[in-house]
């Protein structure tokens, strides 16, 4: 997949990711703050909001975080690299979610170091 690709498709995911998570904030939040939330917002306004309103446990949080950074990582020639280690990111990995942050080893070693966390979130 080429940057422009890559790009259209995490542009797709954050559009629709606005939809669902405007949709459920001016559901959750309070009155006069909802009407400040519309589909014109950035993400990074949208992140802001959500942190603001004590929502950061909804995974859509977190997919609009990994979404956010792999934009960010995208426009500073950064993406597709690990997070942890800086080296590339499987192809595989990336095909099957554009927005990951991790290659297979160093996404294998976070899992095991927070597993206690994981199964407290569920």
């Amino acid at each position: 997949m080429n940057t422009q690709d890559v790009q259209q498709t995490l542009l797709q995911r954050a559009e629709q990711l606005k939809y669902e998570l405007v949709h459920q904030l001016n559901q959750k939040i309070e009155a006069h703050t909802a009407a400040k939330v519309h589909f014109n917002m950035s993400l990074t306004e949208l992140i802001e909001l959500m942190s603001n309103q004590h929502l950061t446990d909804s995974p859509l949080f977190e997919q609009l975080t990994r979404l956010d950074a792999a934009l960010c990582q995208l426009e500073i020639g950064l993406y597709g690299l690990c997070s942890d280690c800086e080296a590339d990111i499987e192809v595989e990995r990336l095909a099957a979610d554009p927005t990951e942050q991790r290659c297979a080893h160093c996404a294998e070693k976070y899992n095991q170091e927070h597993r206690h966390e994981l199964k407290l979130s569920h």
